[in-house]
């Protein structure tokens, strides 16, 4: 029986899910094996610096090509559909190589790096430097996760677990390859990151172009054929990722401004990755919402019911018992006021964790109903209030440290929710009184 054909229980959602989450939690494992890597070299505080300000850049310039997977996933229903969408990426991945290359081969990036960033010298010629193997990486990063869209949408989750794990063990081969011949570069840990993203790649495009093939020609219920139509819900979600995507940045930097500045920004950083460390694996609420709640809503929300709470519970033991302390000072190191100030910046992350798999499941609705504008409007809606939060905190209460900047982002996802409900109300009931006018034949004329 075809995978889209089968009986949809919640059992079934749990075997759609699981593998995603698991997808999401080791992609944190192929960070730890770059990283590792270069701090084993003769000099590793430099090497260290140029691999993280590069990278820095590739999570602005990546986001474009990422976003496929869902378009990808929401849109394609047939083959001239993904014929649409596949020409609208292979034009955006074309303009993620071209930047790279500026980047990489011309003074701009010695200004951005330099300039922009305010790198020392080594760094950011180092961070240039790393750009020449890290300019390829948004073009596989973005074919991995449009074939990743298709093979999603047939309910062949597993797939994104087991090319996961082929990459990580392809990373983890090419860094005992680097350690033997000696780690003198950062480039060697882009080459690392790159080879592996290319392994992932090959594995989604083999399974995915498969199941292309075996989509119709012309779904009855695909309205999608020419890339305009792919434009109409892309564009929305590029440009808010665009718009959120500089929020860290602005937060770090006015961080850096408080009393005690360093800390702040070390604390924010610890907290934050801890947090991501459990919330990564329930982060894709939005394709159980996007590949069944126009067909099953009662059994999506029976699904985010069971499932909403963990996070945020997770969280609050970490936060506020001995658990939390004991992992930050054994596993990750952190000792002393950096520890105090993680775990006060991890319990200002609990309102976090407890609403993004609200809201996370709410943009999946959007997305399977194409109205990417209203997220647009609320993502938009986010950064501005986590920013005058954090410029708000910052100057009431500068003592707060990495605290200040969860809360902010706290406010800032409450904010994000609580519009966009509103927003997808209003359009339902607009929605409505069209249908209405129009069956009436009041709407004539207008």
């Amino acid at each position: 029986m075809n995978s889209q054909q089968a009986p949809v229980t919640l059992r079934r959602l749990f075997f759609f899910f699981i593998p995603l989450g698991l997808s999401a939690l080791l992609i944190n494992l192929s960070h730890v094996i770059v990283n590792g890597t270069l701090a084993r070299a003769d000099n590793p505080e430099l090497i260290l610096a140029g691999y993280a300000t590069a990278m820095s850049l590739l999570s602005v310039t990546e986001k474009p090509s990422v976003l496929f997977r869902e378009t990808c996933s929401a849109l394609v229903r047939d083959r001239l559909s993904f014929a649409a969408t596949r020409q609208v990426a292979f034009i955006v991945f074309g303009g993620a190589l071209a930047f790279g290359a500026v980047i990489a081969h011309s003074p701009a990036g010695h200004w951005v790096f330099g300039t922009a960033y305010g790198a020392e010298p080594e760094v950011a010629d180092a961070a240039v430097n790393v750009y020449h193997a890290l300019m390829f990486l948004s073009v596989f990063s973005g074919i991995r996760c449009l074939y990743q869209g298709v093979i999603i949408y047939k309910m062949r989750t597993r797939w994104l677990t087991i090319g996961m794990v082929i990459r990580l063990s392809s990373m983890f081969l090419m860094s005992q390859y680097m350690l033997h011949i000696g780690v003198t570069s950062s480039q060697q840990g882009a080459i690392i990151f790159v080879f592996g993203m290319v392994i992932e790649a090959a594995v989604s495009w083999f399974e995915g172009t498969k199941l292309a093939r075996e989509l119709p020609r012309e779904a009855d219920q695909c309205e999608i054929r020419r890339p305009r139509q792919v434009l109409r819900f892309y564009s929305p979600l590029l440009m808010s990722s665009l718009i959120v995507v500089w929020v860290p940045p602005v937060m770090n930097a006015l961080l850096g401004h408080t009393d005690h500045g360093t800390l702040a920004i070390a604390s924010f950083a610890v907290a934050g990755s801890f947090m991501n460390m459990f919330l990564g694996f329930f982060s894709y609420f939005h394709q159980i919402s996007l590949q069944f709640y126009r067909t099953h809503p009662e059994l999506v929300r029976k699904f985010v019911l069971l499932m909403a709470f963990i996070p945020a519970s997770l969280i609050s033991i970490m936060a506020c018992t001995p658990l939390g302390p004991w992992i930050l000072v054994h596993v990750i190191g952190v000792e002393d006021r950096l520890l105090e100030s993680s775990v006060h910046a991890l319990r200002a992350f609990i309102p976090y964790a407890l609403i993004f798999p609200w809201l996370d499941s709410l943009n999946g609705i959007i997305l399977s109903e194409g109205q990417t504008k209203l997220m647009f409007g609320s993502q938009t809606s986010n950064a501005m209030l986590t920013l005058v939060l954090i410029v708000t905190l910052t100057l009431a209460l500068p003592d707060w440290t990495g605290a200040l900047g969860a809360l902010a982002q706290s406010g800032g996802i409450m904010a994000e929710l609580a519009l966009l409900a509103w927003l997808y109300r209003r359009s339902k009931r607009h929605i409505r009184l069209g249908a209405h006018l129009r069956s009436t034949g009041k709407g004539a004329g207008v």
